[in-house]
């Protein structure tokens, strides 16, 4: 491995054409603005890379090098083997985590196919691994945040490193959730390792999520694109946005977000288009049904004919010396074996499971999101992301500076068509539909299909997927493909895309319903169009869906009922919002988590003629309306052991920490309608948040360049010390913006200080 990362980087420099006998290898001016944002500019890829990787250490660099133990499987060796991490979204002890990553990476191929990403990946790559070593050297072992002073998984890192960290962010929302059911897939002879309450994940409850809006000329006021960006992802943790401006004087200039280890700007704008992502309803891998060969349980039957399962055996190494604990783990042409005996998908003598994930050595997503980075207007976009189906798992959202705007729901996902996933069906297939499609793996006709001409076999062709493009607008907030325009429902496509014509989220209701009031002229706000002014307003509206649906019937009923009147009075001097000074919100947050599973709750059910405005109607007589004065009820004592006033103040309520200081975070769980997503966990004295509303952008175009706001909710920093550790979580909780300099002369009006050159 040592070999090859000194091979990589050697090539790195021949590719950038800056040998080290003509000069340094290396180049980037890095100039801070305000609330730390850093603008790195550089001759070449290979000076992006350096300077993105340098600065990104100086904010992150105990949560990166703790990520890079994390993706090497080394958790065990430094932290123990019991102790927890977080894999993808979740938590997963150390052991577990090892033996995924691991098993899932595949280094020599993921090496391999680096050197066909085109000419600027190795070096953009091979750039980030100089800039973080070189900040490891400048800083010196007194000179590392406190956190990780000492520690020895803090140590320079290879491009191995890198590759292992490209491709766990290419499985973050696909694989890495059944990380669980691969490392418990075990054959029936050893059915008493093997762990029982292992469940397949469900999409509904991993917590991913954003709203992104495109507003075209249309419907803007001043007849350019209008972009909302709002991505809804963890506040702790490597899935944390990090600012940037890069710039390749003209090659690539780009401004917006990355997440840990990711040298370009992922979401962002430039001077003429802005673009946003979402997660994708689309699945991005499927399982398969093997039928076992009664001979040996390893072994597997594919049109009448046996398989060997290839076993391989992981060796995960524990700290202070101790031997190496293995595991022994099977795949097979369909990919790794898995068990969730909670969905009755167990390795038996007669049946067993495989999964195979199509962002599996997908390492197409540098190119696609460099040449979003570079694109001129969306039919650009379009291109990029349907040419390289190089985007994971996410859609992308985006507008003009020409007033055309695009909803692309174009990832990698397996090719199966509606016809072949009712063909390959098996018995289980209807019983595990709502979260993952089950194939049959007992014929090879069952396998997904290859299209010629795609930029990876057995990827579904882009023409297959949804693409809007339009000039009114297009939303999306992670439901499916089906009705991202109210106005012009798509067609249905393969079920891998996710299901069409059903229910839609109270989250996706609600963006629907207010771009519809901002458009009908009924939102209170002047006029029927949308500028950069409005559409911040919106994003910070605060609405509650469900309140507006739900209360006033509540109120009626809870009237006259002694048990709840305290409560009853609280509800009723809530705004319906979860706004800092909301009094009454927190209440109605925990009556709502519960009463919205009470079955038959609506009077009218759901027509998929009228999806934004139905259900609705609160059933409040009989056994239903007993049901929701005992969840109020619940609700109430529940605030009460938590020693919280039923009508306490959302923001006093849920809060950050920022060392000593308690900043009020406004946002609330998507569940109750509410846009602005904060999903909070408790704390003594109250929530905090956790995952929900991050990096915010609200993008339009003037005629020189971009007008773009933008505030990062949890900050820049996850260093204590640093002064941009907190500064932008206090303007989040004023629902204040930065407006973000883009050009030289913004950037020079700005600075923070003088720019700091570096070279190697």
């Amino acid at each position: 491995m040592r070999k090859w990362a000194i091979s990589a980087l050697a090539l790195a420099s021949v590719i950038s054409g800056t040998a080290m006998a003509k000069g340094p290898t290396y180049n980037a001016s890095i100039v801070r603005t305000s609330y730390g944002i850093p603008h790195i500019t550089a001759a070449n890829w290979g000076g992006v890379g350096y300077g993105v990787g340098y600065a990104y250490a100086q904010d992150n660099l105990c949560m990166l090098a703790e990520e890079f133990a994390t993706v090497a499987g080394e958790r065990s060796k430094y932290f123990g083997p019991k102790a927890t991490a977080v894999l993808g979204f979740g938590p997963i002890d150390n052991l577990s985590s090892d033996v995924f990553f691991r098993a899932a990476i595949d280094l020599p191929k993921l090496r391999k196919n680096l050197l066909k990403q085109g000419p600027d990946a190795t070096p953009i790559l091979a750039g980030y691994v100089a800039g973080y070593n070189r900040l490891l050297r400048e800083l010196g072992t007194e000179g590392v945040p406190v956190a990780c002073r000492g520690k020895a998984w803090v140590h320079p890192i290879t491009i191995d490193d890198m590759l292992r960290l490209t491709e766990k962010q290419m499985l973050l929302a696909s694989s890495l959730a059944l990380a669980p059911a691969v490392i418990g897939a075990v054959p029936p002879s050893e059915a008493k390792a093997a762990r029982n309450d292992i469940s397949l994940p469900d999409s509904d409850k991993i917590g991913i999520g954003s709203n992104g809006w495109a507003f075209g000329a249309d419907v803007t006021t001043n007849g350019r694109g209008v972009l909302v960006g709002n991505p809804h992802f963890p506040w702790n943790g490597p899935s944390r946005f990090w600012q940037m401006h890069v710039t390749i004087p003209g090659v690539y200039d780009a401004m917006g977000v990355g997440l840990a280890g990711t040298p370009l700007v992922t979401l962002g704008f430039n001077k003429d288009i802005a673009w946003t992502h979402t997660v994708t309803a689309a699945r991005h891998f499927t399982l398969f049904e093997l039928t076992i060969d009664p001979a040996d349980p390893t072994s597997y039957i594919v049109d009448g004919k046996s398989e060997k399962m290839i076993a391989r055996t992981i060796s995960v190494p524990m700290p202070d010396g101790a031997a190496s604990v293995e595991r022994t783990l099977y795949s097979t042409r369909f990919g790794p074996m898995v068990a969730a005996p909670a969905q009755l998908l167990v390795w038996s003598k007669t049946k067993a499971f495989a999964m195979r994930d199509a962002n599996a050595g997908n390492q197409r997503g540098l190119g696609t999101w460099e040449a979003i980075g570079k694109a001129k207007n969306v039919a650009d976009i379009k291109a990029a992301v349907s040419t390289t189906l190089g985007i994971p798992w996410v859609n992308t959202i985006a507008a003009d500076r020409y007033g055309d705007v695009l909803h692309a729901d174009v990832t990698a996902v397996p090719n199966v068509s509606t016809e072949k996933a009712k063909a390959c069906a098996t018995s289980l297939s209807a019983l595990v539909a709502a979260r993952v499609t089950l194939l049959d793996g007992s014929k090879s006709a069952c396998d997904w299909d290859n299209t010629p001409g795609t930029a990876a076999p057995y990827l579904l062709p882009a023409s297959e997927q949804a693409i809007y493009e339009r000039r009114d607008y297009v939303a999306n907030s992670n439901d499916n493909y089906w009705l991202s325009n109210a106005n012009a429902p798509y067609r249905e496509l393969s079920p891998i895309l996710g299901p069409w014509g059903t229910t839609r989220t109270l989250r996706t209701r609600s963006g629907l319903v207010e771009i519809d009031r901002r458009l009908t002229g009924t939102d209170g706000l002047p006029g029927n169009k949308v500028d950069q002014g409005i559409a911040e307003t919106m994003v910070f509206a605060n609405k509650s869906l469900a309140g507006e649906l739900v209360v006033d019937k509540l109120l009626a009923l809870c009237a006259d009922k002694a048990d709840v009147a305290a409560a009853c009075a609280a509800l009723k001097g809530w705004d319906r919002r979860v706004n800092v000074d909301s009094q009454g919100a927190y209440l109605f947050h925990q009556f709502w988590i519960k009463a919205q599973n009470i079955p038959g709750i609506w009077a009218t059910k759901f027509d998929p003629a009228d999806p934004v405005h139905t259900p609705r109607d609160l059933v409040t007589d009989g056994a239903i309306g007993e049901k929701l004065i005992a969840t109020l009820k619940a609700a109430a004592d529940q605030l009460a052991k938590e020693n919280i006033a039923l009508d306490a103040r959302w923001g006093d309520v849920q809060f950050a920490q920022r060392g000593d200081q308690r900043i009020a975070i406004h946002g609330g769980d998507g569940q109750l309608g509410i846009l602005n997503v904060q999903i909070a966990t408790p704390v003594p004295t109250g929530v905090t948040p956790v995952h929900g509303s991050s990096y915010i952008q609200v993008v339009t175009f003037g005629d020189t360049g971009p007008q773009a706001d933008a505030v990062l909710s949890y900050s820049q920093s996850t260093n204590p010390a640093s002064p941009h550790f907190g500064d932008q979580t206090l303007l989040y909780s004023a629902k204040r913006w930065v407006r973000l300099p883009f050009t030289p002369a913004e950037i020079a009006a700005d600075a923070q200080g003088p720019a700091v050159k570096i070279s190697e």
